[in-house]
């Protein structure tokens, strides 16, 4: 089976920790999909904008180089991140349990699997008919890194696609700590106000694995251009610095 690449998604994510860890938990996250050459006809999207959700279909894997962006006053041009892929197990240990409790594989949503594919549901924002791009979808609630292969987009469909009080096991809202956010103003004032509410949104749903709880340890992600970097109690995450790239 051979597949190809249709789009790359883009954000201000370039690194997979501190995104969030299901689709649709950080409603300010902000993503455009861009199509590669071949599929930005407009045909293909007639239609689209009657559907508010969107599922994508992608890839954990890298799938050769990241297509160059042809908006040179961008400059918005690089090469994919290489993917943590690891060779696949039977049972893994999610990190939001603990890191403790063994899971097989197909009952988690480890990344290491037989076969590298995620799925993702994303609000449709905007579609926009670009010069140099084609259509370019803008879509809320990705929980996908800078740069990641995009193999298909299928619309959301709630009567079919949704089971409200499905069992979930350990992974129930329930289960979910919302954790008080500490940004000091200095720092909050090299986000934009959107930025600002991503950042926000991501750190209350507490990054770190389930199974480390140190006070003093110091963490960091990278971040719209910089490096954010934090600790955090039982209830409280707070921002110490954040370092810009340049």
């Amino acid at each position: 089976m051979e597949y190809q690449p249709i789009a790359y998604i883009h954000n201000d994510f370039p690194t997979k920790f501190g995104l969030p860890r299901q689709s649709g938990l950080s409603e300010h996250l902000i993503s455009q999909i861009v199509m590669e050459k071949e599929y930005r006809n407009p045909d293909a999207f007639r239609g689209i904008e009657e559907f508010e959700y969107l599922w994508l279909i992608w890839c954990f894997a890298p799938m050769g180089k990241r297509a160059l962006s042809e908006d040179a006053s961008t400059k918005h041009a690089s090469t994919k991140h290489a993917s943590s892929m690891r060779a696949w197990s039977p049972t893994v240990r999610p990190p939001k349990l603990g890191g403790n409790k063994r899971m097989g594989v197909f009952a988690t949503r480890s990344p290491n699997r037989p076969n590298p594919i995620g799925l993702t549901r994303v609000k449709l924002l905007r579609t926009e008919l670009t010069a140099d791009q084609g259509v370019v979808l803008t879509v809320a609630g990705a929980d996908l890194m800078d740069g990641t292969v995009i193999l298909d987009i299928k619309p959301y469909l709630p009567y079919a696609d949704s089971v409200p009080d499905a069992a979930t096991g350990d992974y129930g809202p329930e289960h979910q700590q919302i954790m008080a956010v500490d940004i000091p103003s200095d720092i909050a004032d090299l986000f934009s106000e959107e930025q600002l509410k991503t950042l926000k949104e991501v750190l209350s749903f507490d990054p770190r694995p389930g199974y480390q709880h140190d006070p003093d340890r110091v963490y960091g992600f990278a971040y719209g251009g910089y490096d954010v970097r934090f600790k955090a109690d039982d209830h409280t995450i707070k921002v110490l610095e954040a370092v810009s790239f340049e």
